[in-house]
């Protein structure tokens, strides 16, 4: 058995995916942890080992990944859920959330996910968009009033896990800029500040 046989078997459970004509385009368990497993075995071959150990270290970490999706898909597809059924649950998660986005499988457009994002943590750390440039990535918010002390290390708490958050749902925001609470960059808004003209003007 070589090097890699372990990590191999728990990527690919030797229960193969359901013979038919259809199976030629679906990815087969028994055929990926084969071909893995030669990948394995080359490395080992080279006497690199540290780049054997590597490439298993590796695989461990995508497994664990994609476990937790899948386990995470059976609890909430188990859990109670409302008129929408699952799919409500299953796109507010931001762990199944990022699975799906990682092979372009979320029904979701970029908008409908950052909002999601934000909504997430909207309890405790509120915040709201400003604009977002598809273009180049970057996503302008806006803090909200949470009713904190306001001070800077909160602050920037907050909106550190705003910005997870939105990593998580939306990894295509590139940066992230914010604006305090009562910034405003339209002309009309900043425009309210400045006093009427005087009786003088007028004479």
């Amino acid at each position: 058995m070589s090097a890699g046989a372990t990590t191999v078997q728990a990527a690919a459970p030797q229960a193969g995916a359901p013979r038919g004509a259809a199976s030629a385009a679906v990815p087969n368990a028994e055929a990926t942890g084969r071909r893995v497993e030669e990948v394995l075995d080359r490395l080992a071959q080279r006497d690199d080992r540290e780049a054997s150990a590597a490439a298993e270290e590796l695989v461990r970490v995508l497994m664990d990944f994609y476990g937790a999706g899948l386990a995470r898909i059976m609890h909430l597809l188990g859990s109670g859920t409302d008129d929408d059924g699952p799919r409500s649950a299953l796109l507010g998660d931001d762990l199944v959330t990022s699975l799906l986005v990682l092979h372009d499988l979320h029904p979701e457009d970029t908008a409908a996910r950052i909002g999601r994002a934000l909504d997430s943590v909207r309890r405790q750390h509120p915040a709201e968009v400003a604009e977002f440039d598809g273009d180049t990535g970057t996503l302008r918010l806006r803090s909200g009033d949470s009713g904190g002390c306001g001070c800077p290390s909160t602050s920037r708490q907050a909106q550190q896990a705003v910005e997870a958050a939105v990593s998580c749902f939306a990894p295509e925001v590139t940066s992230m800029q914010w604006e305090a609470a009562g910034e405003r960059s339209e002309p009309a808004l900043l425009q309210i500040s400045r006093r009427p003209p005087t009786a003088a003007t007028a004479s």
